[in-house]
């Protein structure tokens, strides 16, 4: 584990495991949690013999409560940097929601001989365009987003409490049997990280339209999704980025919530391995 320094100056955190000489996976994390987050995927990558990465965002977990940078172009570039300082090569990177969206606009920008890129994966991923527009009417009204604003600012730590305990990872649904570990480490994750790097990425993941970023991507990219997420709908994320992608693969999970992979990480993790190894 160690740090990274970008270019404005922001230090960047980061876990490095496994052989040096495997295959590496990094993994590019959700709103607003860590690289903690990925304890199920890196553990068992890690198994499979690969090299696992995996960093906080600037503002998120460990890395440095910086006051700007909290959008895509930054959240990308900082990726960059950890990739460049570790010399990362034939690269799978992994994103969740926000961090899918990272990993959308990192490989359009970053993915060429210089990113060194093999491959992408984009569970539960924010692209292309989470926001309700005139060319994207199927989109959540900025009202819900305000509402997260409104939520953070007036009381952070309810607002984490509630997300977790419900829709994040369907533990509001009937039936479900919520796991309180699992949202108190949710939880933990949430508080360590920055307000105002939670505050701003909302706009950030809820305002970047990445339509143009998909149609560049041009490594194979598969695509995941739970058809019960409440947090990131299916209709207007992966059933729309498929389409855009040049070389892309979706795969849908009746009843998994935006969390599958921690509540259904055996099911998850093992497919994205057979597409690493196809």
């Amino acid at each position: 584990m160690g740090y990274v320094t970008t270019n404005d100056g922001t230090e960047i955190f980061f876990k490095d495991w496994g052989p040096k000489t495997a295959q590496p996976i990094m993994f590019h994390h959700g709103w607003p949690l860590s690289s903690d987050d990925w304890d199920a995927q890196m553990l068992f990558f890690l198994s499979k013999g690969f090299r696992v990465v995996a960093h906080d965002r600037r503002g998120h977990g460990r890395s440095a409560q910086v006051p700007d940078g909290h959008d895509m172009d930054h959240y990308a570039v900082d990726a960059f940097a950890v990739v460049e300082a570790l010399d990362l090569k034939d690269v799978v990177h992994v994103g969740h929601s926000t961090g899918g969206g990272e990993v959308v606009r990192y490989v359009a920008k970053h993915g060429g001989p210089a990113g060194r890129v093999a491959k992408a994966v984009l569970v539960s991923a924010v692209a292309p365009l989470m926001l309700k527009t005139e060319s994207n009417p199927e989109g959540l009204p900025i009202e819900v987003f305000d509402g997260f604003r409104n939520a953070l600012a007036a009381n952070r730590a309810q607002f984490f409490l509630d997300v977790a305990s419900g829709p994040f990872y369907g533990f509001n649904r009937p039936g479900a049997a919520k796991i309180e570990a699992t949202v108190r480490n949710w939880w933990r994750q949430g508080m360590k990280g920055s307000a105002l790097a939670h505050f701003e990425g909302i706009k950030a993941f809820s305002e970047t339209d990445q339509t143009e970023d998909l149609r560049a991507i041009n490594v194979p990219t598969l695509v995941l999704h739970g058809e019960d997420d409440q947090v990131v709908p299916i209709a207007d994320s992966a059933h729309k980025s498929i389409k855009l992608l040049k070389k892309g693969t979706l795969k849908t999970y009746a009843g998994y919530s935006h969390g599958m992979l921690t509540i259904n990480a055996d099911v998850v993790n093992a497919d994205i391995l057979a597409f690493i190894n196809s």
